[in-house]
């Protein structure tokens, strides 16, 4: 499954989710958690059931329940499972521990975790490997992890503040461990697209392979930041044929610059996702 872009939509806001569905994102997450009031959960799990029960599904559809030691991730599964989404979100997950719970109650649905939504969670994130086979991927939230500890995670200006952007890079190092697809967080401020352009471009350099979207507007310029532009698969290719003209070299000159192992597997990995993304096309 490619997943460049990952789109919310509220699950109690079905006349949202045609539009979702057409936005162009690689997958809709509809949400029974965070974006719905506790007195519409109901309704938003009737709704979210009856989307998934449709014939149509022009992109996967995944679910987002509540957490497990909560009282609505029972009745969330109860509702869909038999509806069969493509994955689930699991919001505050803790570790392996939460994704071995939750394939225990729904063992055919492949989970992306928010992994890092509590402060226990962040003790927990290389447990992830061991259950890599069960994952679509590993992302990480912003908001509620300073909520629980009483901080902001974001400078007034932009960016993030020092205690976040080590949870966000034990993210992303905790999915590349697993082998998995790492996922950046949402950009809150949908009214600023420099703020996205900025952080899409972050998080390409950082590499991570995707991001999570919460308007339809953003997904365009997430899509085409994570998708390998012609320059960047000409120099990859360029890479390879050079390492495959000297074999037995471990390092060379190509394009004016000294390449070596790392470089070689960089090239690699670009161009199998570029493969992954053209095949899904």
């Amino acid at each position: 499954m490619r997943l460049r872009s990952l789109l919310f939509v509220p699950g109690d806001r079905p006349e949202r989710f045609a539009k979702a569905e057409a936005s162009g994102a690689d997958a809709v997450i509809l949400d029974l958690e965070d974006s719905v009031a506790p007195e519409a959960k109901a309704a938003a799990r009737e709704a979210v059931a009856a989307r998934l029960a449709s014939a149509s599904r022009p992109v996967p559809l995944l679910v987002r329940i509540n957490p497990l030691d909560g009282p609505d991730s029972e009745a969330d599964l109860a509702a869909i499972r038999s509806a069969e989404p493509d994955g689930l979100v699991l919001p505050k997950a803790e570790g392996a521990a939460s994704i071995r719970a939750l394939r225990a109650r729904a063992p055919a649905l492949p989970v992306l975790p928010i992994a890092t939504e509590t402060p226990a969670a962040l003790f927990r994130l290389g447990g992830y490997a061991e259950v890599a086979d069960a994952l679509l991927g590993l992302t990480w939230g912003a908001e509620d992890l300073p909520a629980a500890i009483g901080a902001v995670s974001r400078h007034p200006e932009g960016g993030f503040t020092p205690p976040f952007e080590m949870v966000r890079a034990l993210a992303l190092f905790a999915a590349h461990a697993a082998g998995v697809p790492a996922i950046d967080t949402v950009v809150p401020a949908i009214g600023d697209p420099a703020a996205l352009d900025r952080a899409i471009a972050a998080a390409v350099r950082d590499g991570f392979t995707g991001m999570m979207a919460i308007h339809p507007t953003q997904v365009a310029a997430i899509n085409a930041g994570f998708t390998p532009d012609a320059e960047a698969l000409a120099e990859a290719r360029a890479i390879l044929a050079a390492f495959a003209a000297a074999p037995g070299a471990g390092a060379l000159r190509v394009n004016g610059r000294m390449v070596d192992r790392p470089h070689r597997l960089a090239a690699e990995r670009l161009l199998a996702r570029a493969g992954d993304q053209a095949a899904d096309r």
